[in-house]
């Protein structure tokens, strides 16, 4: 029987719509309940209805900004996990920002695998994960995907290599679908490793 966790709540605050929007849809695809707020003055109202595990914060906003949001979230909840985001990175606010226990301190336009990187590496320290399945899923999708790169194979010649479609590869490689065994035993001998490499450090 799968094991029910409560789930992993995100709290994004960026005026900026549209990063918003990008920012929930990549990391709903990654199996975490995400709430946005373009407005920087309700943060301290939303933490008390709701009981998140991580907030993303932009550092540049009309009204307040991410530092400002910080002292005051860090008044509500002294442990809760908290990314500043910025396109004006500079050492001032980047110290300014870990003296307030910021987790990370990410600058704009971000790598779209590292901020997922970022963001798992978060919750695993904070002892938070998705359901075992979809976390092995993801591992597993990642480690294949890492081993593809560093042979510098594409994935319409890993599609050769196993017989397995472009399509079918590419939604294991982001964790979309589950591989059966026979799947996972081809990819393994098209990367020339043991099946249970895959599997990382799971």
């Amino acid at each position: 029987m799968e094991i029910e966790l409560p789930p992993l709540r995100i709290l994004i605050v960026d005026d900026d719509r549209a990063i918003c929007d990008y920012m929930q849809t990549l990391l709903e695809r990654d199996g975490y309940q995400v709430k946005t707020l373009s407005d920087p003055t309700h943060v301290a109202e939303e933490l008390k209805l709701l009981q998140y595990h991580l907030v993303i914060l932009d550092l540049m906003m009309p009204k307040r900004d991410g530092l400002e949001v910080l002292r005051d979230v860090r008044k509500h909840d002294k442990d809760l996990a908290v990314v500043i985001f910025t396109g004006y990175p500079n050492l001032d606010t980047a110290v300014a920002a870990m003296k307030l226990d910021a987790v990370d301190y990410i600058k704009k336009p971000f790598n779209v695998d590292e901020f997922r990187d970022v963001i798992s590496r978060i919750m695993r320290k904070k002892g938070l994960s998705l359901t075992p399945e979809a976390e092995l899923h993801k591992t597993i999708g990642e480690t294949v995907r890492r081993f593809r790169k560093e042979m510098n194979l594409t994935l319409k010649q890993m599609a050769r290599r196993t017989g397995l479609s472009v399509s079918l590869l590419s939604q294991i490689e982001r964790a979309e679908t589950s591989a059966s065994i026979s799947s996972l035993y081809k990819i393994s001998a098209g990367l020339q490793v043991k099946m249970r490499e895959l599997f990382g450090a799971f």
